[in-house]
């Protein structure tokens, strides 16, 4: 797939902000503890309203509206299993405990003029609501005991027919590469839809990253696809779609 380069500003700028974060600094910041079930909806609750993509290359296409989509929520929920506690007093007193794996939100996203870039805590790279990209990161809820979204990233419908395609993937930033044990899903809300549920097809272990959707802009509406593919990390999953960044050590290079 051939690529176009991006804009010399925002490449830099996107640059400098991931090459200066550490998992330290993330840490230290309070990210990397989310725990994540609150929003997560039961594929068998016939009660939800919602529709599903359960299977690898479903599609959902929505039209735009007249005067063109408003804010458009892209969420992730995961089901927070409850496991064995295996540390000495959980053994004897036969507790249990949440999984102890924290997910991320991320997107990889190409406007029509070439820019490219991708919205995730780690590195900082929160993008932004009423400028290019048109994306911003707005959530990330480390307890898991609230209601609603886990994470979540707005998108300025308005802005929708400057946008080509984005990516929407989800990492392990702390824990064993189990899929099966949180079970993610991607919510996307359209305002005057049902709510769209992308949902694993599969479940892998060792790998930490999986590209789970996508939206293209067709005649600018949008076309939903489920892609459920694990990488080991993010150079791996660009090069397969064809973003064209550099990434060097998990982080992005010019």
């Amino acid at each position: 797939m051939t690529t176009e380069n991006k804009s010399s500003s925002t490449k830099t700028s996107s640059l400098n902000s991931m090459m200066e974060a550490t998992r330290g600094r993330a840490e230290f910041s309070g990210h990397g503890r989310a725990l994540g079930a609150a929003g997560y909806i039961d594929p068998n609750d016939q009660s939800n309203n919602a529709d599903f993509l359960g299977k690898r290359n479903d599609t959902l296409s929505v039209s735009p509206p007249a005067g063109g989509f408003d804010e458009v929520r892209i969420a992730a929920a995961w089901d927070n299993k409850i496991v064995e506690d295996q540390s000495l007093l959980g053994r004897l007193f036969k507790r249990s405990k949440p999984v102890d794996i924290d997910l991320d939100l991320g997107i990889l996203y190409e406007l029509k003029d070439g820019t490219r870039g991708a919205i995730q805590a780690f590195g900082d790279l929160l993008g932004a609501y009423n400028t290019p990209p048109y994306l911003s990161l707005s959530g990330d809820e480390r307890t898991g005991n609230v209601q609603g979204d886990d994470e979540f990233i707005h998108l300025n419908g308005k802005h929708w027919p400057e946008i080509k395609r984005i990516l929407i993937y989800v990492y392990i930033y702390q824990g064993a590469y189990d899929w099966a044990m949180v079970r993610p899903q991607i919510h996307i809300r359209i305002p005057g839809n049902n709510p769209m549920v992308v949902t694993l097809s599969s479940h892998q272990k060792g790998l930490g990253l999986c590209a789970i959707a996508g939206i293209d802009n067709v005649r600018d509406g949008m076309r939903i696809t489920n892609y459920t593919e694990y990488f080991p990390g993010h150079a791996e999953m660009d090069r397969a779609f064809g973003y064209g960044i550099e990434w060097v050590g998990g982080h992005k290079s010019a």
